[in-house]
């Protein structure tokens, strides 16, 4: 009979750990296998749990994560890193990206075996996200293309069929405007500092020069003062042909060698969650802002909005049909037998936190309370005997109620939203059980580039500083008040095709407070889960910058210092410290649901300080001196007691 030490599942396990080991150069490593996951935190690797007899296929896709990870490990200096991460949200996702595959090629090109392990794991990785059918620029990630293709000038190697897609969509216009300034990047990959010194003329080329930081800053005074000597106010017209010509103009100094009728091509656009110019051709010549004039005497970039007349809050059942629906559950299921598992895990050391909190307790040996029967004996023989009482200690677990606000924009398609809404639907029913209300919001807008709000406002001649220009649609998952088992079909509406476009934060995060004000719940708790920073093309293009991200800044700021309802928030990819003051990033939406639960359970162990008011006698009677006469009196209530058989309170 084999033992489960020499069956085929630990032999592997025991090789791949000490290979990793080794190829991370650290000894005490930490390698675990567990559920779904696949993340490096500090010191402990955790890969997925593997079967009992793994197969060719297997094996080399666990081989490929185990690799990536020890390269990361040994090739990779955080410290550098963060230094050289530029604050701008889409550059810092094609730094993240790119700095990956130049670990993991590096390792590839010196390793054989180790390239191919590389291979099959990065075929699965494609595979899961759709990129072989990728069509457009919102489904193709542009941090994900440019670093396929500084693997292939690095290791000397294709790219996987299975991101045929994305390439197709971003490699003729990538080589055209960054061609040179890849190879000059892959000829310094054994130097990181060197690496993302030339990864940033990359990002230069390719038009996203404003993510870099202090060069965006240089320029942008003399963008401001152009657009007030140039483009006045009362000349629409005038202002749309001027910027077309300085944005022309900018674009051949960029991109030297293209050919001219490549240059309408905006690598500014974020391939996740903007769709492709071409879909708008009328858009894809005006200059960046366009319609916006600072108004004297006004702050210009005080929140407004153009119109609410398009926007829309309604329920998931209403958004979509109930078969469609059902099916929509049915394929968010399959998925949760990968994830159900883990997250199953966390939500029951979350359940169990929580049921403890709740339960009562005696504290013994009181003065005063309750006759405590096994003291009885000893009052019988002395009714005078103090410390025979007994008092139920009052639980510290307030009413509570949790909202969980998810962005619903187009860079979250493929598995980060089905991670999202697996682990809400996880965490709804734990939370349910524990005797906590759970509300799930989401939020995107119903069009991409303005929809019928930015129609009403060419209609009416472009008015300068328009606010807001997108028709919003604030999703309603699950109510507060509605059993988890009257809508669990609804979270399947987030896999819905053509769900997911822009998202406005601001404003999502305002409509989720004001819901949780009008609850009656003492403790009011909203966690928001999002990817990246708020876009929308139709208000940025015609406001000034950065107006999405100052208001969402202006609503957390309020709700953080004003509020008492305790926010927090978890960022995929994207670092939402820099908004939160209680955030975590993750870099892999695999770790989501042990964010989700440890920054509840945080919460929860906390002991926040109680809102209700003493009135003017409770006071009074907190300050009241404790005097001789007070003594006497306890002692009598005590002697009463005795002698009835009764606690008295």
């Amino acid at each position: 009979m084999t033992s489960s030490a020499d069956a085929p599942a630990e032999t592997f396990k025991r090789a791949l750990t000490a290979a990793t080991r080794a190829m991370a150069r650290d000894r005490d490593l930490e390698v675990a296998f567990s559920g779904d996951t696949t993340a490096l935190n500090g010191d402990k690797a955790i890969l997925p749990a593997i079967s009992a007899e793994p197969g060719p296929l297997e094996a080399a896709r666990l081989r490929g994560k185990a690799d990536a990870m020890a390269l990361k490990r040994a090739l990779h200096d955080s410290g550098a890193h963060q230094q050289a991460l530029p604050p701008g949200s889409k550059a810092r996702q094609i730094f993240e990206a790119v700095e990956q595959a130049r670990c993991e090629a590096l390792g590839a090109r010196a390793m054989k075996g180790v390239g191919e392990n590389i291979t099959a794991m990065l075929e699965e990785r494609y595979q899961r996200s759709g990129f072989q059918q990728s069509e457009d620029r919102q489904s193709a990630p542009l941090s994900d293309a440019i670093a396929m293709l500084v693997r292939e000038r690095i290791t000397g190697t294709a790219t996987p069929d299975s991101a045929r897609g994305v390439m197709n969509v971003w490699r003729e216009d990538i080589e055209s405007a960054a061609g040179k300034t890849l190879d000059a990047l892959a000829d310094a990959a054994p130097d990181q500092q060197a690496f993302a010194k030339a990864l940033r003329e990359v990002i230069r080329d390719l038009d996203l020069a404003d993510e870099l930081g202090d060069e965006a800053e240089e320029d942008q005074p003399d963008e401001t003062e152009d657009s007030g000597v140039e483009n006045p106010p009362e000349d629409g017209d005038s202002d749309d042909d001027d910027g077309n010509e300085g944005e022309d103009s900018q674009e051949r100094s960029d991109a030297s060698g293209t050919a001219a009728d490549e240059e309408d091509i905006s690598f500014a656009e974020d391939s996740q969650t903007r769709i492709d110019a071409e879909d708008e051709p009328g858009d894809t010549m005006e200059a960046a802002r366009p319609n916006w004039v600072p108004p004297k005497g006004d702050d210009p970039n005080a929140y407004k909005v153009f119109t609410t007349r398009h926007d829309e809050m309604i329920g998931a059942d209403t958004l979509c049909g109930g078969e469609e629906l059902a099916r929509l559950r049915r394929t968010l299921d399959q998925h949760l037998k990968g994830l159900e598992g883990a997250v199953g895990r966390l939500a029951n050391r979350l359940q169990r936190k929580l049921m403890a909190q709740q339960s009562r307790s005696w504290a013994f040996d009181q003065e005063e309370g309750i006759l405590d029967p096994a003291r009885l004996p000893r009052v019988i023989m002395d009714p005078m005997l103090p410390l025979s009482f007994k008092q139920e200690s009052d639980t510290e677990f307030r009413d509570t109620i949790v909202t969980l606000l998810i962005d619903n924009s187009g860079s979250m398609r493929g598995r980060p939203i089905l991670v999202a809404a697996a682990c809400a639907d996880i965490l709804a029913r734990t939370l349910e059980r524990c005797g906590v209300k759970t509300e799930i919001l989401g939020f995107t807008t119903r069009a991409w580039k303005g929809g019928r709000s930015k129609e009403d406002w060419l209609a009416a001649g472009k008015p300068p500083n328009p606010g807001r220009l997108n028709d919003l649609r604030h999703i309603i998952y699950k109510g507060a008040d509605a059993p988890w088992r009257r809508t669990r079909n609804n979270l399947g509406l987030m896999l819905r095709d053509g769900l997911l476009k822009e998202n406005i934060d601001g404003e999502a995060l305002q409509w989720a407070w004001k819901r949780l004000l009008a609850r009656p719940e003492q403790r009011r708790i909203l966690m928001v889960i999002s990817d990246g920073a708020p876009v929308d093309d139709g208000t940025q293009s015609a406001n000034s910058p950065a107006y999405l991200e100052k208001h969402l800044r202006e609503m957390i700021r309020h709700i953080e210092t004003r509020s008492e309802v305790e926010l927090l928030a978890i960022g995929i990819g994207h670092d939402v410290t820099r908004y939160y003051k209680r955030a975590v990033t993750i870099v892999d939406v695999e770790q989501l649901a042990g964010a989700m639960t440890d920054q509840l359970a945080s919460l929860f162990d906390e002991k926040p300080a109680r809102h209700a008011r003493t009135g003017r006698r409770g006071r009074a009677e907190a300050a009241k001196p404790v005097t001789k006469a007070d003594d006497r009196l306890s002692a009598l209530k005590r002697a009463v007691a005795a002698d009835t058989g009764r606690g008295v309170r």
